[in-house]
């Protein structure tokens, strides 16, 4: 009609509001079958309540999770906000005997895009031919390789070539890991749509997954620890582990603490793991023990209070924010690998662990109901699958295993789900069933072995 101008309702497609809450419905719907069997469970508690318990929570996590990941996430660099902050970007890797490797991940980092971006690389006294690869660079102006003279260890010999840095991002991946061009600068684009935000973690997948079986099973699990587990942290602004493969601070947010980190005790020794977790960890709990931290390093160069006040920060998750690393691909790295990371697991829950309950109850709630899950696996595993079967209690030993079983198969269509088209999720309820019959028992001896020293990624 002419004079008048005709308004037209938002379609599905343009309407983003109309679009979550259809989305959220169909998420509520594919949990259903979870919720009856958690209804079911409930409604049939027996005289061993606490080992129900223990099923039912474990149940209730996993939808939770998954309901969080697929309904509530969404990727902080997509959110749009007018923001002319381009801050310069010091990225850092230390290495130590990865002559193979070294020079795809350093090639990675200068080939980001989007960003003012300079690379430092510490060599923590490398016996092989690293130190030869990383000469190569030292012609390049974005480069500054640190040689030192002995092994420090990763978190000192990062601590050294942090004197150097000149960011007010600092991005940090492992030696075996490769970026996607534009990794760096989603995450950038993360921190600049929030100013809350004080850390991010990116999405990693296993750079050598064709290798053999147990690299394509890890690169599934993989998937599923990022984009669904730290999916639903980020939704609380409380991802408790920013991961080595690509972790990315605001300066502001953890300058003050690498002295610290650098000389990171427990049990009154100094602790070589918890690289990741414990870094995360300072930024999550700076509210509660960053003065006193400071206080104690008053004296560092790293400690400027002035600069960098101590608050509350939101750490969160990057899907689009893609790198590759390099995975175990024999058992004997891998079980090595995860006994570094169930050693840093536990002290971590006397350093995160402490303040965790007061980020809100959704973030503990995901915290701590994955500790009790990870504490009471190994004796779930020996009551059913040794002390049951040898009093003839089979029937309950197949119904823990035909749990198992489901969990593997929820977590094989949550991967399904996030990669189209692919067919890898066949390998995914394997990871379950490894970690299961086999992780579950190196909890105990990580423990007893918590103070022996390896030079570690992670």
């Amino acid at each position: 009609m002419r004079g008048h101008t005709l308004r037209q309702e938002p379609s599905l497609r343009g309407d983003p509001r109309l679009r979550r809450a259809i989305h959220t419905f169909l998420v509520l719907v594919a949990l259903v079958p979870l919720l009856d069997l958690i209804a079911f469970k409930l409604a049939r508690l027996d005289r061993l309540a606490w080992l129900s318990t223990y099923g039912v929570t474990v149940l209730a996590s996993t939808v939770f999770v998954l309901y969080l990941a697929f309904a509530k996430y969404r990727d902080p660099s997509h959110r749009r906000r007018h923001c002319t902050w381009a801050p310069h970007v010091t990225a850092l890797v230390a290495v130590k005997d990865e002559e193979a490797l070294i020079a795809r991940c350093v090639d990675s980092l200068l080939a980001s895009s989007d960003v003012e971006l300079d690379v430092i690389v510490v060599d923590d006294a490398s016996t092989d031919g690293t130190p030869s690869v990383l000469a190569r660079y030292e012609s390049d102006p974005r480069v500054t390789v640190l040689f030192l003279p002995e092994n420090v260890g990763k978190k000192r010999a990062l601590t050294a070539g942090l004197r150097l840095a000149r960011g007010n991002v600092l991005a940090f991946t492992d030696s075996d890991s490769v970026l996607a061009p534009d990794a760096i600068s989603r995450c950038v684009r993360a921190l600049a749509a929030d100013p809350e935000i004080g850390a991010v973690s990116g999405h990693a997948r296993a750079l050598n997954r064709d290798s053999n079986l147990l690299t394509r099973v890890q690169d599934t699990w993989y998937d599923g620890q990022f984009g669904v587990l730290k999916a639903a942290e980020s939704v609380f602004g409380s991802v408790t582990c920013v991961s080595g493969p690509l972790a990315v601070f605001r300066r502001e947010a953890v300058y003050n603490y690498f002295p610290a980190w650098a000389d990171d005790r427990f049990l009154g020794d100094e602790f070589l793991f918890a690289t990741d977790r414990q870094l995360t960890g300072y930024v999550l709990g700076q509210p509660w023990f960053g003065e006193r931290l400071k206080r104690r390093h008053r004296d560092s160069h790293f400690v400027v209070a002035e600069d960098h006040p101590v608050r509350w920060w939101r750490v969160e998750y990057v899907r689009s924010a893609r790198v590759w690393t390099q995975v175990p691909s024999r058992a004997r790295g891998f079980l090595r690998q995860q006994i570094r990371w169930k050693k840093s697991f536990i002290q971590n829950l006397f350093f995160t662990g402490r303040i965790q309950w007061r980020r809100g109850v959704g973030a503990a709630w995901l915290y701590y109901s994955h500790a009790v899950w990870v504490f009471f696996a190994p004796l779930m595993a020996f009551r059913h699958l040794i002390w049951l079967p040898l009093h003839g209690e089979w029937r309950l030993s197949l119904l823990y295993i035909a749990g198992v079983s489901l969990k593997g198969l929820v977590w094989a269509i949550a991967y399904r789900v996030q990669n189209h088209g692919c067919r890898r999720w066949i390998y995914r309820p394997l990871m379950t069933f490894t970690s299961v019959l086999v992780l579950s028992w190196l909890l105990p001896y990580s423990a007893v072995t918590i103070r022996r020293k390896v030079w570690a990624r992670g």
